[in-house]
């Protein structure tokens, strides 16, 4: 769903970081406007100044900022969907192997085995990083909405920064209150690190 949200984001703010194609037009209709008034010379209309050439297009500061953390917001978004879909076909790949059908000596060598593997491919690893990538993604997704509210208006930039700073407290308690609370059910993957 996060990554559906982005996607739709992404949609409409990404032409900003290309020439808009009604620029360009109406580029050469000043040129064919003031080409046609120059062989006209008997006629002397003031024509409106010629809008700058769209070839010397540059995309705004805001714009690549905003697009970039967007986009880097979805890759990270989909690496965690298919990583959490990998993650439950693994699961059920060794649920199937491992099986009761076999003797119980025979399960415990399998389980054995891939006990091993487990811990060599570090799997644990791959199974914390999940929800990390997941914040990271939320936190790109964030600071993106606030560089793309900052160009567009002021009042709904502050009201989401606004927002965006209780989120980031309470985020913050939820980080560090099981360094003063050991019994705290509440953790997230910065919790480790702090």
């Amino acid at each position: 769903m996060f990554s559906a949200t982005v996607a739709a984001f992404l949609v409409g703010t990404y032409q900003s970081l290309q020439p808009n194609a009604q620029d360009t037009s109406t580029f050469y209709l000043a040129i064919i406007t003031q080409i046609l008034a120059a062989s006209n010379a008997s006629l002397t209309i003031s024509l409106p100044p010629v809008p700058p050439n769209p070839s010397t297009f540059k995309a705004p500061k805001s714009a690549i900022w905003f697009n970039s953390l967007w986009f880097s917001s979805l890759v990270i978004s989909l690496t965690c969907a298919l990583l959490a879909t990998s993650l439950q076909q693994w699961a059920r790949r060794y649920l199937r192997v491992a099986q009761p059908r076999y003797s119980p000596h025979k399960r415990a060598r399998i389980r054995a085995f891939f006990a091993e593997g487990i811990e060599k491919l570090h799997l644990p690893w791959a199974v914390e990083t999940l929800p990390a990538l997941l914040h990271i993604s939320v936190f790109l997704f964030f600071a993106g909405l606030v560089v793309f509210l900052s160009s567009v208006h002021h009042t709904v930039f502050s009201a989401v920064l606004c927002c965006m700073g209780i989120c980031a407290g309470l985020y913050i308690c939820i980080t560090l209150l099981p360094i003063f609370r050991h019994d705290s059910p509440y953790y997230t993957p910065l919790t480790r690190v702090a």
